[in-house]
């Protein structure tokens, strides 16, 4: 089989994210406790709670940045568990976008460049990387936005770059950690609407969340409270469109 050098072998299934029966415990305390999650291909997921749920473990295990200490974590057909470090980067770097709260952009240094850099660990050639960074931005409406660095644009555009960076290399799957939290509701809204335009376009996102009303826009919630799954609509659900974008889209600054 031809496959990228440090790739790890496809286990292969139907699923994107893959959770059986995982739990993770930290100095004894039990964050996770028997997770089932399966997330299909093109699907856009709330993973929604109050802090302390353990929804951001889940988090830390689907972008395999953690491992689990007991159960099943399969990334786009990868078991997660059985990995090397150089194969787990590997994984992130072909298969995986983040986009978190504080956008982690370059002072000084270009959109084009803050996208193209991202692009680094997949092996991607200079000019390639800008080119592939040049389409990203203009996908999420900052075309005309190349050259401009962080502190020309505004907090809206920001994490508009963040997002163009974490979809530079078409991942199949896209963490987006309470991408809105802080933005103001303006900003917090266009944020949303570009990944309202990913997710037609048929990128698989998750967002972790604790506001109710951001959760209630993505077409799938599952509901996470005392590291246990506590509501779900189920595989396949997330593939229809989402609500209308929150007029007052704000993330955990409120």
């Amino acid at each position: 089989m031809n496959r990228p050098p440090n790739e790890p072998a496809r286990a292969g299934g139907p699923y994107v994210v893959e959770l059986r029966e995982v739990t993770r415990t930290y100095g004894g305390v039990r964050a996770l406790r028997g997770v089932d999650l399966l997330v299909e291909q093109g699907e856009l997921v709330a993973v929604a709670g109050p802090s302390g749920s353990g929804k951001s473990t889940m988090l830390h295990l689907i972008g395999t940045l953690d491992r689990p200490t007991t159960g099943t974590v399969r990334i786009a057909g990868h078991d997660v568990p059985g990995l090397s470090d150089r194969e787990l980067s590997a994984l992130r770097a072909r298969h995986l976008g983040f986009v978190f709260q504080q956008f982690h952009l370059a002072p000084g240094v270009a959109a084009l460049d803050n996208v193209a850099d991202g692009l680094l660990y997949a092996g991607v050639p200079l000019r390639a990387r800008r080119e592939r960074a040049a389409a990203a931005l203009e996908r999420v409406g900052l075309g005309h936005r190349l050259g401009h660095r962080p502190h020309q644009l505004s907090g809206g555009e920001q994490q508009r770059v963040a997002v163009a960076r974490a979809v530079a290399g078409d991942p199949p799957l896209l963490l987006a950690d309470e991408p809105t939290g802080n933005l103001d509701s303006a900003a917090g809204t266009e944020v949303l609407a570009v990944l309202r335009d990913l997710h037609a376009s048929g990128t698989t996102i998750l967002v972790i969340t604790h506001d109710a009303e951001i959760a209630a826009w993505c077409p799938r919630q599952v509901r996470v409270r005392d590291g246990r799954i506590a509501g779900d609509d189920g595989p396949g659900s997330g593939r229809r469109p989402p609500g209308a974008v929150p007029a007052t889209a704000k993330g955990a600054s409120r």
